[in-house]
């Protein structure tokens, strides 16, 4: 497979790959991570027009209008705070970043599809605790056996996690780029070495 696995799995709008604004939250934490909550410049100059955005960071690089020149935005600050979800939604996209983008059977990276641990013939139910990532040769051999008769076990055991859970797991996955202004705001929490 050409590229990586979980960069090409993110939408990626063309708009952002000159000069994305990094989103904060009013509490100066990314609304996201992975995906990386980011706007394109048009939006992030919208938003501080329509001040709704505190600007905290800007490129060197500026736009113009008939009477105006501004900057461009590289970190905005939401005004209103967003209230982050509780639960995560139980989709196919969260299900292969809890499972770290890997095959829940042998570990492989890639070409992930998902896989019941009880098979649905065997009456097994699609949610959090029975479904996990898998790569397709291992989803072929395990097919709609159970786990003892394929010879197969689970690295981890299926779970539901929290939103906080994949907010954390979203950490571990850093996009290709990353504007030095940004980094002040990543990892802020993380702890700093002596």
């Amino acid at each position: 497979m050409i590229g990586d696995f979980r960069t090409e799995f993110v939408r990626e709008p063309g708009v952002l790959k000159h000069h994305p604004a990094l989103v904060l939250n009013a509490d100066y934490r990314p609304l996201s991570y992975y995906p990386l909550s980011l706007w394109p410049w048009q939006e992030a100059v919208k938003a501080a027009w329509l001040d709704r955005v505190v600007i905290v960071a800007e490129y060197d690089e500026v736009v113009h209008s008939p009477s105006t020149t501004i900057r461009i935005p590289s970190v905005v600050v939401l005004k209103d705070y967003v209230k982050p979800q509780k639960r995560a939604a139980f989709t196919r996209f969260n299900l292969f970043l809890r499972d770290e983008f890997r095959c829940q059977y042998c570990g492989a990276k890639g070409d992930l599809t998902f896989d019941h641990v009880v098979p649905r013939s065997a009456g097994g139910v699609t949610s959090w605790q029975n479904v996990v990532a898998a790569c397709s040769p291992c989803n072929l051999k395990k097919g709609s056996k159970s786990l003892s008769r394929a010879g197969m076990h689970l690295r981890q055991p299926p779970r539901q996690p929290s939103a906080e859970d994949l907010r954390n797991m979203g950490r571990k996955f850093p996009p290709n780029h990353l504007h030095e202004s940004w980094m002040d705001f990543l990892y802020w929490d993380a702890e700093l070495e002596a």
